[in-house]
């Protein structure tokens, strides 16, 4: 390596992102949709944790035990200060890929987790991480990839070589600029290249809008996303051929809305598409019809099948659980290529039947709503769009009793130091971020937005005397020079700050918190 951070973004901390799809939780439902079994996960390890809050996460609301390295001392601290926190015992550290997967004393694993990295390390990283998934994961283990892919940035690459070309020139220069500094510079370079209208914006009309987009970002996303020195868009194909070597292959797609064909293809793809037996193609063929930018996969070693009674039972009992109120759930979703609207006669009993924000299995859902002319299998279609579109989740194992309870005990502490957080952090300190807290019901993250944090934070000092939380959620956000926006407007007197803060803590009260209570949060 050339130095310490091999070519990757240090000196601006990476976003503090909660990723479902490596939440182990989710791969019986996903797998069994496919026909096939999933394991059960009792060791887990993620490579490159960012700022650990899926690891931590995932540790400290399941029995499953966590491993797991990122480069960055900053963001490596904050990961084994939530993991100390919540006292999960997840084993995280700060240090390189080359050091970490030559470890001797890591146990093998049922499942391993890369989010996003397999795009942003060089081919010497890439092969010790290939070493790493061929050595350390178990027979009947999985591999939850996540990774940029062609032909959804075929277009966007020459542009992003340019960008990176002139940051990289601007930090040669004598007094160079910090990596903000020098990603605003290249953007405004872009943008007055493209002023010019270059024969290459007139090819790739959409890369205007692109660019506008990016403009539009926080440079700490930026930097990670589009900066580093090593940068591929890898093809579906390629993928396969690297990992198949290993006797992994690929068992389904890990986001949840990616399962339903009817809502991301048009009758003559499908029909195009079903005369495809081979998988691999069928997978390339798909994201060309969607022009798929990010692909979330599941790749199993060894996987084994289920036969058709099996699948059908698996996906029976299947529970799902609301993590959205009702009536906010939207009906009209934006899908790759048009928009389309959500059958009510369907999902509104579906919807009023998980109102309870109780724990629902598929087969219980669909004989309950049986005389509304609802079978099964529009219920699994139904609570995969949910789940896919992250207004629903599926729930993990029950624990044993004894082990439901330390569960419990770990995610209240992970999230009572979340808030705690998200109070007392200096308006541009990263921690005020943080935009989901633990449910031990589902295993995973919850969104849950500052100002809903801050409300949390008033009802474990105050309970339910709701009057009093507009006061103490003022006092952090005026201390950190922070006002309310409504409708647009900024409110800028302290009663008219207050009086919006009641407003919304009553609604929050009424609304939100019946529903993170029942999922444990709080």
């Amino acid at each position: 390596m050339n130095n310490w951070n091999d070519g990757y973004v240090f000196d601006i901390a990476y976003t503090y992102g909660y990723y479902p799809g490596m939440n182990p939780a989710r791969l019986p439902l996903a797998f069994a949709f496919h026909g096939l079994r999933a394991p059960v996960v009792q060791t887990a390890c993620e490579l490159g944790f960012g700022q650990g809050l899926s690891t931590n996460f995932h540790a400290a609301a399941s029995g499953t035990r966590w491993w797991g390295n990122d480069f960055n001392p900053m963001q490596a601290g904050f990961a084994k200060e939530l993991a100390a926190a919540s006292g999960s015992g997840a084993q995280l550290e700060d240090s390189s890929f080359s050091h970490f997967c030559r470890r001797s004393d890591l146990p093998d694993f049922d499942f391993i987790a890369l989010h996003g990295v397999w795009s942003w390390v060089s081919e010497e990283n890439r092969a010790i991480i290939f070493d790493f998934i061929d050595r350390k994961l178990k027979p009947g283990g999985v591999l939850y990839i996540s990774y940029n892919t062609q032909p959804g940035w075929s277009a966007f690459m020459p542009l992003r070589d340019l960008m990176v070309q002139h940051t990289q020139q601007a930090g040669n220069d004598e007094q160079a600029l910090p990596t903000e500094a020098r990603i605003d510079a290249a953007l405004d370079f872009a943008a007055r290249m493209f002023d010019t209208d270059p024969v290459y914006a007139q090819a790739n009309p959409f890369m205007r809008d692109r660019l506008k987009i990016l403009q539009q970002q926080g440079r700490d996303y930026l930097a990670h996303e589009y900066f580093n020195r090593d940068w591929h868009a890898e093809s579906f194909v390629r993928m396969h051929q690297r990992l198949s070597q290993s006797g992994l292959q690929f068992a389904c797609p890990a986001n949840y809305a990616d399962h339903i064909d009817m809502a991301n293809l048009t009758p003559a793809q499908r029909q195009f598409m079903q005369g495809m037996d081979d998988p691999v193609m069928q997978q390339s063929v798909r994201d060309f019809m969607v022009n798929q930018q990010f692909r979330r996969d599941y790749w199993v070693r060894g996987g084994q099948w289920l036969d058709d009674r099996q699948r059908v039972q698996a996906l029976a009992l299947q529970s799902i659980v609301l993590l959205t109120e009702p009536d906010k759930v939207p009906l009209t979703i934006q899908n790759v290529a048009s928009e389309i609207t959500l059958n009510r006669l369907i999902y509104d009993p579906i919807l009023q039947a998980l109102s309870d924000y109780q724990p629902h299995t598929l087969v219980d859902l669909a004989a309950s709503l049986a005389h509304r002319n609802l079978n099964l299998s529009q219920v699994l279609d139904s609570a995969l769009m949910l789940i896919g579109t992250g207004h629903a989740a599926p729930l993990p194992t029950e624990p044993a009793d004894d082990a439901r309870a330390e569960i419990a005990r770990r995610t209240q502490a992970l999230n009572v130091h979340l808030l705690k957080k998200a109070a007392l952090a200096a308006p541009s300190s990263i921690e005020g971020g943080v935009g989901h807290l633990c449910s031990p019901v589902t295993g995973g993250g919850v969104p849950v937005d500052r100002i809903g944090q801050l409300f949390l934070l008033a009802y474990l000092e105050h309970g339910e005397h709701v009057d009093a939380w507009p006061a103490l959620a003022w006092k952090y956000i005026s201390a950190q020079g922070k006002k309310l926006v409504r409708e647009g407007i900024r409110l800028e007197g302290e009663q008219e700050n207050l009086g919006e803060l009641a407003t919304q803590a009553q609604l929050f009260a009424r609304t939100r918190l019946p529903l993170l209570r029942a999922l444990q949060v709080v």
